[in-house]
């Protein structure tokens, strides 16, 4: 059991930058950008993206801190599943903030290529920075002996709360098109042909 207080403050600070990161702010600027994506008007379309980028610009300056302070303070020995994960997700991370700082604009061959790419290693992000914070949890009760079940309950509500809006906007405007009573839609007239109307 880890009795020194100011490294177990400096892991809780460590964890707490990375929930904020990998399992908050990542997630949030995804739902963000899908968003966007249903928008129609400009306006609100640069808002979501406006969200997507702030969010995604505060991360990596959370995931860059509790990098800062783990190599500074922790153990760099990459002993377990916890910190392999987190030294490969800082890489990601990164490549991932420059992908979308060298984003070709609309139009661009080079476009298509991108999304691809920058949509594959943004979901694989958040999925391994999900995964990450569960092991950096259960990684704080190997070391501190203490209950981790109020964390994970609330983590886990907080996933799935997300994980319901990322699939809720997929639904969004089929559910909306639900309350379109038949009848009320607009009615195309059908011309009849001279040899229809005979």
């Amino acid at each position: 059991m880890l009795h020194d207080h100011q490294l177990l403050s400096q892991i809780v600070v460590h964890g707490f930058l990375l929930w904020a990161s990998m399992g908050f702010l990542i997630p949030v600027g995804i739902l963000a950008i899908r968003l966007s994506n249903l928008e129609e008007h400009g306006r609100k379309r640069k808002i979501m993206f406006f969200i997507h980028a702030v969010t995604q610009v505060v991360s990596v300056i959370l995931v860059t801190a509790g990098a800062v302070l783990s190599i500074k303070n922790f153990s760099n020995a990459f002993d377990n599943t916890h910190r392999r994960l987190g030294v490969a997700l800082y890489g990601l991370v990164f490549l991932q903030a420059l992908s979308g700082l060298l984003r070709p604009k609309r139009g661009d061959k080079r476009r298509t290529i991108w999304f691809f790419a920058h949509w594959i290693l943004g979901s694989t992000v958040s999925l391994l920075g999900i995964i990450n914070v569960y092991t950096g949890l259960h990684a704080y009760k190997k070391i501190t002996s203490r209950s981790i079940t109020p964390w994970v309950i609330f983590y886990t509500a907080e996933i799935v709360c997300i994980g319901f809006l990322y699939l809720f906007q997929e639904k969004w405007e089929y559910i909306h098109k639900q309350g379109v009573i038949r009848g009320n839609e607009p009615m195309t007239t059908i011309q009849p042909t001279d040899k229809e109307s005979c």
